[in-house]
């Protein structure tokens, strides 16, 4: 009775927790309805019509006080609107969404059992990685499962698990992959879909890749886009299928920048090919600070990473960029997000979102793309209302342009003048570095054309002209010793292989039925590949030299093709007809012997010559007489001749040490078998022929005594000198052949 008792107090305390849970989400629901994002503005997150324990979950994160954009954007959203929100870098848009989409499924009482609710998308994988640990902080409180689903990771391993998940974060390329690859991801009952840096992912690198992914979605939804910079393209949006959004943040004042007000913006006008020399300067000048340096490209981060290296400017430095695998990528971000005084070289990949504390400069030393992109990559600094600086270096022909672009967002940088006596030049430093190590040379190689190359890709002609760049200059800057040969491809071809996955590539090449090319079907080995990249080392050109001499040598001859890439370069001789061997067929016996006789050969045609052949393949005897004129040129004749014999005599003295050596050697090796001889004979061995004395054996006047068969039973009545009958018994061997057992039989007959 008593343990029925506890049962029924346990269920009525559920009762009254669900109960409790009801009311709360009943109120919860009323407060939201009568809330009038309008009127009312709120400046803390308990003042907001969300639950206990995600305030709770905030205030634990040390999140207390509403920015601007989340003061404006969550109350919409909790409400069900769609969202088009735009705010400045570091103003808070992560909880923006965040907030609502734990909302929502907290409201829907969601469970593992109802699927996926929410989608978050991330162009790139360090900010889905940062979106899922702010919701992991502020969301511990709820039932609810999390899933993180980026390039690099362990496939099988989030296949396992994504159908259990409730709000997955991801990359557009990867979530696409799980849509497709994986059978119990289900997305039909999404209630939020939230793209993040809303402008990048619609731009043209994910462009398809959205488009594929939305049309997997249901469209009863709630969309929520968020960005620094955004923009209201009517295409942009009928993709996402919004209805009715609300714009929020996208109005500014008049005299209101992009960027936040507590950020110090200047910009300097260098060369292209000063540029490294003024990087280098500013690091050794700026050594207690933490510095993001942006670059084009990962061949150009690359290659600066690995040089200032070994210039060691005397604080740590990274690199970070979409080349290198998740791992490390990870790693540098935890360390960059835990270090004080460091510099990382990166590429936009950083750009967007990421949140590093305490950065003190964003130095650009390439020029973005376009304003945008400047904003986001001037965002990694002064963020939460902290201060920064921003540094940007220009050329003289993209001064003009890109100052322009800047002030249609109301950016205005103040110009800098650099102080020579504080610049340092590296260019020697790097061509001494470049020609003692041929890698670092490949790499500048590379750094080299994918600079050229992002020139020519961009879209905006009047700021970057590949006509105004100094390739010759360029190339002495990063310590080359010319400008690499650069095949470019078409701009509008290049630009959309920029993003283009490899595998779509490779599916585009296929004919409507599925089949490749005859030229597409060849498997193409690592030889393949090394001999068709260009601008490797200072060996690429002589490398395709042997190819072609190769393949040439192999056409001539068919014959002789063994399928090798290589083969020797042969020397075709003249030939004299009187000098060729007679090839006929002998007429008589007599002349048939005298052919193959080799003493008649010799009388015939003297003593043969031994030849040598050198690098040019010409024929020399051994020994050749030297020419009258070097003869003379050599000195007095007498002096060549005591000079020759000086030196074989010294041959010959070697040669009579190492004799005297090994006839040494031989003799005494003779004294000790006498030796051992004359010690087997005292101790009476000489008649056991397995133990004779070892000279005997290898003398030749000596003849061989081989040990005496064991007569088979049947030979001799005695084995072993023992009779083999004895009080009856016959002891007989076991007979192993046919002719054993049948000499055998005939014996016990006459037995």
């Amino acid at each position: 009775m008593a343990k029925k008792g506890v049962k029924n107090n346990k269920q009525a305390k559920r009762k009254e927790n669900r109960a409790k849970e009801e009311a709360a989400l009943q109120k919860l629901e009323q407060l939201i309805e009568e809330y009038d994002p309008k009127t009312q503005k709120p400046s803390q997150f308990q003042e907001l019509p969300i639950s206990q324990n995600l305030i709770q979950g905030l205030k634990e994160a040390s999140y207390s006080l509403l920015t601007d954009i989340q003061r404006e954007a969550i109350p919409y959203a909790l409400k069900g609107n769609d969202i088009l929100g735009a705010a400045k870098t570091g103003s808070g848009k992560t909880l923006a969404f965040l907030i609502p989409v734990i909302e929502k499924l907290n409201r829907a009482k969601w469970t593992d059992f109802d699927g996926l609710g929410a989608l978050i998308i991330s162009p790139t994988r360090e900010l889905a990685m940062q979106i899922y640990e702010v919701l992991l902080k502020i969301g511990k409180h709820f039932q609810l499962s999390v899933g993180l689903v980026i390039g690099g990771k362990d496939v099988k391993f989030e296949m396992e698990r994504i159908q259990k998940i409730n709000i997955l974060i991801g990359t557009p390329g990867r979530i696409l992959q799980h849509m497709d690859q994986s059978l119990g991801f289900d997305v039909s009952n999404l209630q939020m879909l939230v793209l993040d840096e809303a402008d990048r992912i619609l731009d043209l690198g994910f462009k398809k890749t959205l488009d594929n992914i939305v049309a997997n979605l249901p469209p009863e939804r709630q969309t929520l886009l968020f960005s620094a910079t955004q923009s209201k393209s009517v295409s942009d949006l009928a993709r996402l299928s919004l209805t009715n959004p609300q714009y929020i943040g996208v109005k500014q004042a008049e005299d209101e920048t992009a960027t936040p007000d507590s950020l110090s913006q200047s910009y300097i006008t260098v060369k292209l090919e000063d540029k490294l020399d003024t990087l280098y300067s500013f690091i050794k000048t700026h050594l207690k600070t933490k510095i993001i340096v942006f670059l084009s490209t990962s061949k150009q981060v690359h290659f600066v990473y690995e040089t200032f290296r070994k210039l060691q400017p005397g604080m740590s430095l990274m690199k970070l960029h979409g080349r290198q695998k998740q791992t490390a990528r990870t790693e540098t971000v935890y360390k960059f997000t835990k270090a004080q005084h460091v510099c990382l070289f990166a590429t936009d990949v950083v750009a967007r979102g990421l949140d590093f504390p305490t950065v003190d400069w964003v130095v650009q030393v390439d020029a973005p793309e376009d304003a945008d992109t400047y904003v986001h990559r001037v965002g990694r600094s002064a963020r939460a209302g902290k201060s920064g600086k921003a540094l940007l270096m220009l050329t003289p022909s993209e001064e003009e342009g890109f100052l322009k672009r800047l002030q249609s967002k109301k950016i205005e940088p103040k110009k800098l003048n650099i102080k020579q006596n504080k610049k340092k030049s590296i260019k020697q430093q790097l061509q001494a570095l470049c020609f003692k190590d041929a890698e670092l040379k490949y790499l500048g190689q590379k750094a080299f054309i994918s600079y050229l190359r992002s020139i020519i890709i961009n879209k905006d002609k009047d700021v970057f002209k590949i006509e105004d760049v100094d390739k010759e200059a360029f190339a002495k800057a990063l310590g080359l010793p010319s400008a690499p040969q650069v095949k470019i491809k078409g701009e509008s071809k290049a630009r959309e292989l920029k993003n283009v996955s490899r595998q779509l590539l490779a599916l585009s090449k296929a004919n409507d039925d599925g089949e490749f090319k005859e030229e597409d079907k060849k498997v193409r080995t690592k030889y393949d590949r090394m001999f068709e990249r260009q601008n490797q080392n200072v060996l690429s050109s002589h490398y395709l030299k042997i190819q072609n001499d190769a393949l040439k040598d192999e056409n001539d001859d068919e014959s002789d093709s063994d399928g090798e890439f290589m083969s020797v370069k042969r020397t075709d001789h003249d030939l004299v007809n009187e000098d060729l061997p007679d090839l006929t067929a002998p007429t008589s016996k007599r002349a048939a012997k005298r052919a193959l006789s080799k003493k008649a050969s010799l009388n015939d045609k003297g003593n043969a010559k031994k030849l040598v052949f050198d690098d040019e393949g010409n024929a020399h005897q051994i020994y050749e007489f030297q020419d009258e004129d070097d003869f003379k040129a050599a000195g007095d004749a007498k002096l060549q001749k005591d000079d020759f014999i000086g030196k074989e005599s010294e041959v010959m003295q070697v040669d009579d040490e190492s004799d005297k050596k090994l006839a040494k050697e031989k003799k005494l090796e003779k004294k000790r078998k006498r030796k051992e001889a004359e010690r087997l004979a005292k101790e009476g061995y000489n008649d056991d022929p397995s133990e004779r004395d070892l000279d005997a054996k290898s003398d030749d006047n000596s003849e061989d005594e081989r040990p005496t068969k064991k007569p088979k039973w049947f030979q001799n009545d005695k084995v072993g000198g023992k009779t083999s009958k004895d009080d009856g018994v016959l002891e007989i061997e076991e007979p192993e052949t046919l002719e054993d057992l049948e000499a055998l039989t005939a014996r016990l007959i006459q037995d």
